[in-house]
């Protein structure tokens, strides 16, 4: 058995794509557009596992745009995605300037939490063990659910 991706449904891709690569980092792989299907496929790589995606094709996040319209249930009941970061704080911040709420702060110096667009956690997680706690995360609230 090996892990090939995980399908995370959109509403909005362009929203998704800023959220996903602009914000959060990731980088697009390869995209595929069916118009007979109406949907539109776009795999997402992190930047640390970009060379490993080209040769593999995995592993990876897969975005699926359907061009009809239709409404999605909670991302709450798909889990979460997971990704670690060279730097939870600075990652964490960066987010904040650009607009992302951080749920779970990493007032541990180890997790924290987001979500994208269309409502699906994303758990960052701090390469190497815990650091040091730091305000402001160490004494931040959390906000909404994650």
């Amino acid at each position: 058995m090996e892990y090939l991706h995980t399908m995370v449904r959109v509403t909005d891709l362009d929203q998704s794509l800023d959220f996903y690569c602009g914000k959060l980092g990731l980088v697009e792989m390869s995209r595929i557009v069916n118009e007979q299907g109406r949907y539109t496929l776009v795999y997402l790589a992190a930047p640390g596992d970009a060379d490993a995606a080209k040769a593999t094709q995995r592993p990876l996040v897969e975005l699926t745009y359907n061009w009809d319209p239709e409404t999605y249930t909670s991302g709450r009941n798909f889990g979460h995605l997971a990704f670690a970061v060279d730097d939870i704080y600075a990652t964490c911040e960066a987010l904040q300037k650009a607009g992302v709420t951080i749920n779970r702060p990493p007032r541990d110096g180890h997790m924290a939490f987001i979500r994208s667009p269309d409502n699906i956690s994303i758990e960052l997680l701090q390469k190497g063990g815990h650091k040091p706690r730091q305000e402001p995360w160490a004494s931040m609230p959390n906000t909404g659910v994650w």
